[in-house]
């Protein structure tokens, strides 16, 4: 057997195990929905009223907020187990990844919890409904960018959940950083940065890339380029963050786990 065959074996394995429970997983299922939708229900109640943000219209924001969140459902979908390895490192248990036929970080990606497929089916319908009533280039050319666009939005984030991973084999606890990234990423991911001033957008988009998740895609998209910060170059090149990102963090684990040292539990 491949590495691929064992890797997706294991993975079929924990969600078959997971659906052994299956109350509990209609109900993370539903959790994973209202979590994602709730505050965009929020602004939506404040757009209906004010119609507008920073020249953005309800519509446009429900089209970035879209891109958002289907990155993230893809984020915590596939990648949703570098959550638990702090966890996993701290206990020892991680020793039995160093055991198994395939590579640790490729059973890390076995992990599923039901929630991440609510994530992402709440994700995937406000951005069908938001492609339907925004002016969204959607052409073949389009299309395709908008697809690269998404799986990028999901690597950036991936990214930083990887290298926080990794970093628990030097530090043991590194939660502390990544529920500080997750919520910079929930509180300006969502939402045009221009209304943040030049600052926060320059902060957002080279300090912590926020940028490049879904506000750079959707100006490319919705034709509101010229109004950014940054060269439109960068903005179209957006899609390339997440795999240079996600490089990097794979060399940051490879580095961090030889340091690796067994609790004895």
């Amino acid at each position: 057997m491949t590495l691929a065959s064992v890797a997706w074996a294991l993975f079929l394995a924990n969600v078959r195990a997971t659906l052994q429970y299956r109350l509990n997983v209609v109900i993370w299922f539903v959790v994973g929905i209202a979590f994602q939708l709730t505050s965009f229900f929020f602004l939506w109640a404040l757009l209906a009223r004010f119609r507008a943000v920073g020249g953005w219209t309800l519509e446009e924001i429900a089209f970035l907020y879209g891109i958002r969140l289907v990155g993230h459902g893809l984020t915590v979908f596939v990648f949703g187990g570098f959550q638990i390895v702090e966890w996993n490192v701290r206990e020892g248990y991680f020793d039995r990844y160093l055991t198994w036929p395939v590579p640790p970080v490729l059973t890390v990606l076995t992990w599923w919890r039901p929630s991440s497929a609510g994530d992402l089916f709440g994700g995937l319908v406000l951005l069908a409904a938001a492609i339907r009533i925004a002016p969204v280039d959607l052409s073949p050319i389009g299309a395709l960018y908008l697809v690269l666009a998404i799986a990028g939005a999901a690597l950036v984030e991936a990214a930083f959940r990887f290298a926080f991973a990794a970093l628990s084999f030097r530090f043991l606890r590194t939660s502390g950083l990544m529920f500080f990234v997750d919520t910079v990423f929930n509180t300006f991911g969502n939402l045009p940065l221009r209304i943040f001033g030049l600052g926060a957008e320059a902060a957002l988009t080279f300090a912590i890339p926020v940028a490049f998740i879904a506000y750079f895609p959707a100006s490319v998209l919705l034709g509101r380029t010229s109004e950014l910060a940054v060269p439109p170059a960068i903005a179209y090149g957006a899609p390339l963050a997440g795999a240079v990102l996600f490089g990097l963090a794979y060399l940051l684990w490879r580095h961090e786990l030889p340091r690796y040292q067994s609790s004895g539990s």
